[in-house]
């Protein structure tokens, strides 16, 4: 996957789990289908190519991008709602957004949302400045390693005790730019973070940093709605299988990435 990655998005800088929908409850008092005509999509406006803000000042990337098509087959408004990463559940279960569409990693959360099917896979990989003496994830005892806040990233290192034991320090962040700005000051000696970020960002940017062949864990993302709303969910998930089933899904990937990554129906 990660040289797939590597491929796809040099390609664009140069121009799971789950049968259906699913939850382990049927909560009676989940969210329904947007009831206003609108359809409010949570993302970390800091998460390129999925989901950030342009130099124009708009919300812009592909996960964006899908979810407009999606509200629009829907006769929904699309509206992109912003969101602190680490407030994502207060936000959804409050009914601010009708559900999180943002490189949201489906693995190590399978029962806490209700989920639409995989729609793309990724990893969780290490950055490091080029002339590191980090090499691979054993390199890392001793050292300061940064995370994004209530991430996959962290959830990735949690996951791995003896890991995280070794490092000299965990710092977490509000966001991946700034984690990335931490390794380019040199307050830090490494991140963990997606793999299909750190790649857009360190072509689109030029900022002198490698990524381990080694990745700590590999995931999917899925779209993920309050635990129990199945029918927005399955509408979403119907309206993707048609995206899918029309090439409309790989004309958007195609648009940000050079070629089809997404896997809805393959």
């Amino acid at each position: 996957m990660k040289k797939l990655i590597a491929a796809v998005l040099t390609v664009a800088t140069m121009v799971t789990a789950f049968a259906g929908c699913k939850s382990t409850t049927d909560s009676s008092d989940a969210s329904g289908a947007a009831t206003n005509g609108k359809f409010v999509v949570g993302f970390d406006a800091e998460f390129p190519p999925m989901g950030f803000k342009d130099e124009q000042g708009n919300y812009v990337g592909f996960d964006l991008d899908l979810a407009k098509e999606a509200a629009k087959r829907m006769g929904k408004e699309f509206v992109a709602q912003p969101i602190a990463w680490d407030s994502k559940d207060q936000e959804l279960a409050s009914g601010n957004i009708d559900c999180i569409w943002n490189g949201f990693t489906i693995s190590g959360r399978e029962d806490q949302y209700t989920w639409t099917k995989a729609y793309m896979e990724n990893d969780q990989v290490v950055v490091v400045k080029n002339g590191s003496d980090i090499k691979t994830t054993a390199d890392l005892a001793g050292k300061k390693v940064v995370v994004q806040k209530d991430s996959s990233g962290l959830a990735a290192v949690e996951e791995k005790a003896e890991l995280k034991a070794s490092f000299a320090e965990l710092i977490q962040v509000d966001s991946y730019l700034n984690a990335m700005m931490e390794l380019e000051s040199g307050s830090v000696d490494a991140i963990i973070m997606d793999e299909v970020v750190a790649r857009y960002e360190i072509q689109t940017s030029g900022k002198d940093f490698a990524i381990l062949d080694e990745a700590v864990a590999s995931e999917t993302y899925g779209v993920g709605f309050k635990l129990g709303n199945t029918e927005l969910c399955d509408q979403v998930q119907k309206t993707l299988d048609e995206m899918a089933k029309d090439g409309t899904l790989a004309n958007i990937s195609n648009k940000w990435f050079g070629t089809d990554v997404t896997i809805v129906g393959k």
